[in-house]
């Protein structure tokens, strides 16, 4: 088996996530003490109990993901001696995949991405942004119709590439909705509006991208001691300047998700492994390419099915 560690981004998150890793391993309760540490407040009990409102909260939720997804990882390495040979995130995930691979301190990375989400919530009003999801349609035609939605005042563009037939859209609202509209009439299976107001890897994101630059200028980052696939290429970087331009241009460029996952079956990766919360990237994985095995490190069970199927 060659396997590969995949990250989740924002919309996983629920309320008790990871608990009962919580429960069981010092280690992770540790985690979610040095996490709420580094923030200053309370994030373990937010990602324990609630309230959903505040754990949804941008800049609450990407350091609640990432200490999710780190949890998870350290379950899988506590547990066995696998180290996977390639590691990837789809959008925010990327930086837990830069912490797991040695590449960012942990307490770094926490309070790095909170400000990223305040970044991105600052960036746009509540209200003009907009994201969408389109079903069954080509690449190529999600993008004319971005195109043709677009105007010198209102502008969507396609952001992320997530599984054959599967583009998330984002931009001004109004620009969204003209794009939904057109997506109908080229009978799109759904057009969907996403219930968030950050129109992430958008160009509405351009200014918000140039302020993370100025804080990762400040932060450390070492060349990964496992190869982390960027959003932005769907390649891996080792320098760690080149890591940073590539996280200050995922946030207003197209996430490459359809590109990374093929990428890691080219270097013959045979089994992905969804460390976090949820089951998000297993389904898209799968719709990517169906000959790799999945498996999701999310719940005590679905641990130990992964750790029975390897043992096998």
């Amino acid at each position: 088996m060659k396997f590969a560690c995949v990250f989740p981004g924002q919309g996983s998150q629920s309320i008790g996530m990871m608990s009962e890793f919580a429960e069981q391993y010092s280690e992770v309760k540790d985690l979610f003490s040095r996490a709420s540490e580094a923030l200053g407040y309370d994030l373990a009990t937010i990602m324990a109990e609630g309230p959903v409102e505040e754990l949804n909260k941008t800049e609450c939720t990407q350091p609640a993901m990432l200490t999710a997804g780190v949890a998870a990882w350290k379950v899988l390495r506590i547990n066995t001696q696998l180290k996977p040979a390639l590691l990837a995130g789809h959008s925010l995930g990327e930086y837990t995949a830069l912490v797991c691979s040695g590449a960012l301190k942990f307490e770094d990375a926490v309070k790095l991405v909170a400000e990223r989400g305040r970044l991105m919530q600052n960036a746009v009003p509540e209200g003009v942004g907009a994201m969408a999801a389109i079903l069954g349609l080509e690449d190529d035609q999600v993008k004319a119709i971005c195109t043709q939605a677009s105007s010198d005042q209102s502008v969507v563009q396609a952001v992320n590439f997530n599984s054959p037939g599967q583009v998330v859209i984002a931009g001004h609202n109004a620009a969204v909705e003209k794009a939904m509209e057109l997506a109908k009439e080229a009978k799109a299976k759904r057009a969907l509006k996403l219930p968030v107001s950050v129109p992430s890897h958008s160009s509405l994101m351009t200014n918000a991208a140039a302020q993370l630059g100025e804080v990762l200028a400040s932060i450390e980052i070492k060349t990964p001691e496992i190869p982390v696939l960027h959003n932005v290429d769907a390649k891996a970087h080792s320098n760690p300047d080149e890591i940073k331009h590539c996280l200050q241009q995922q946030l207003h460029n197209p996430v490459l998700w359809v590109d990374t996952v093929n990428n890691l079956i080219t270097e013959g990766i045979d089994t992905l492994v969804e460390c976090g919360p949820g089951k998000v990237l297993a389904g898209l994985n799968r719709r990517i390419d169906k000959s790799a095995n999945n498996f999701t490190i999310d719940t005590i069970d679905n641990f130990n099915a992964f750790k029975s199927a390897i043992e096998e």
